[in-house]
């Protein structure tokens, strides 16, 4: 994978992967801003913003903004992560220069009209309200909050309903003034595209922006907790989590293969205990989430109340288990394969590896090379898994449960079952 890298004058980092035995060019502008860089009274912004900008500009209305992109057959959307917002597209080779005025245009000239303002509020508190009503889905909420309380990490990327409800153009354009500038800005395309040609269409349309940032990034200091909602539905959904790695953490990998071997597939220690031998659930696993300063470690289940009384102190035996005995050469070396042919296979989608790239400048202001990358998975040791588990169960945990939990085990008995 070969890449090519230019700055704008502004600080703007534009980034091309090229290949020409395909039709089409994945491309997108990733802002190094969310969620975890709001003021709490502007919780749920970041999504907010996302949202109208393609509600108009000064040159294009919602319905030419899509009409512009699907006219030519073309796809287009955003997301809202904690530290990241992107806006990308994926055309046909010869509609690129469409592709990036129509994204360049979204940030650089959106107008927030007050009758789509009045709408999108709405549109916005309903997808809150279905986030909600998805008790699978705000566990992970109220476990980022009960992880890192009081803090702009722990709060939700869509705010709460009357925040939202609170934003004007006023409250919009400050924060796209404060947050969106182009030393946090990348804009990469991968696919049938011409670097040079690229970076002169980037540079005509946001040449011009401005170049620094007026936002102060909150500190990400993990606390760890406990909370439970009971609920009238026939599952009880439960988060076991702990104290992560950073992006840039030399464990960053050990990680990603600790995960893996304890929960991150079929193959994984949790789904052939408690799955596969005792049937306890239908859906179990591990998963690691990274931030810039912090990360998040933890454990999912969902299955019924009766079961939730053998399911927590079977995880805790296997935490046990994996903390005190090393694990064996055929579990690392198939998590090793697990994850490097994961993220090989990845790079074979234009818009993920547009994503990839894109992600790795605005995190290391560098490109990571994949020799650089397996060999970091390569040289992950045996002990090196083990040290990982005991660092990362050795935290504070953060429980959390959602649904039928009556009778659950209360927090002092899962800090029992983890290191009793």
């Amino acid at each position: 994978m070969i890449s090519e890298i230019s700055t704008l004058p502004n600080g703007i980092r534009v980034i091309t992967s090229s290949r020409p035995e395909i039709e089409s060019v994945s491309l997108g502008i990733w802002v190094n801003t969310g969620a975890a860089y709001e003021k709490p009274q502007l919780n749920g912004i970041s999504h907010f913003l996302e949202h109208m900008v393609f509600k108009g500009t000064k040159t294009r209305n919602a319905f030419e903004i899509s009409d512009q992109f699907e006219d030519v057959g073309g796809q287009s959307n955003a997301y809202t992560a904690r530290e990241f917002t992107a806006f990308y597209a994926k055309m046909l080779k010869a509609d690129t220069e469409l592709a990036i005025d129509i994204l360049s245009d979204l940030i650089n000239n959106p107008t927030f009209p007050v009758e789509e303002l009045v709408k999108e509020r709405e549109v916005v508190v309903q997808e809150i309200k279905q986030g909600i009503d998805t008790p699978d889905d705000i566990i992970f909420d109220f476990v980022q909050e009960q992880a890192f309380p009081n803090q702009a990490l722990g709060r939700t990327i869509l705010g709460p309903a009357e925040k939202v409800r609170s934003f004007g153009q006023e409250e919009l354009q400050g924060y796209l003034k404060s947050n969106y500038s182009g030393e946090n800005m990348v804009v990469c395309a991968v696919g049938n595209i011409e670097h040079k040609q690229f970076v002169e269409m980037v540079k005509s349309r946001l040449g011009g922006f401005q170049a620094k940032a007026h936002f102060d990034k909150d500190v990400q200091s993990y606390c760890g907790g406990f909370m439970s909602e009971k609920r009238d539905i026939e599952q009880a959904h439960v988060v076991l989590a702990f104290s992560g790695v950073k992006y840039e953490c030399e464990t960053y990998y050990p990680c990603q293969i600790f995960s893996t071997i304890f929960g991150g597939g079929m193959s994984s220690r949790l789904f052939r205990e408690v799955r596969e031998k005792r049937g306890l659930v239908y859906s179990v696993y591990s998963f690691s989430n990274s931030h810039t300063q912090s990360g998040l470690f933890g454990i999912y289940a969902g299955t019924t109340n009766k079961e939730l009384q053998e399911l927590m102190p079977v995880i805790g035996t296997e935490i046990k288990k994996i903390c005190n005995d090393l694990v064996s050469p055929q579990e690392l070396s198939r998590a090793k394969s697990q994850l490097k042919a994961s993220m090989l296979m990845a790079l074979e989608s234009s818009s993920t590896t547009a994503e990839i790239l894109a992600r790795q400048m605005l995190l290391y202001n560098r490109i990571i090379p994949i020799e650089e990358m397996v060999e970091r998975i390569e040289k992950v040791t045996l002990q090196d898994v083990r040290d990982m588990a005991q660092q990362i169960f050795a935290s504070k945990p953060t429980y959390c449960l959602v649904g039928d939990i009556a009778n659950h085990p209360d927090y002092e008995q899962i800090q029992h079952m983890i290191k009793g």
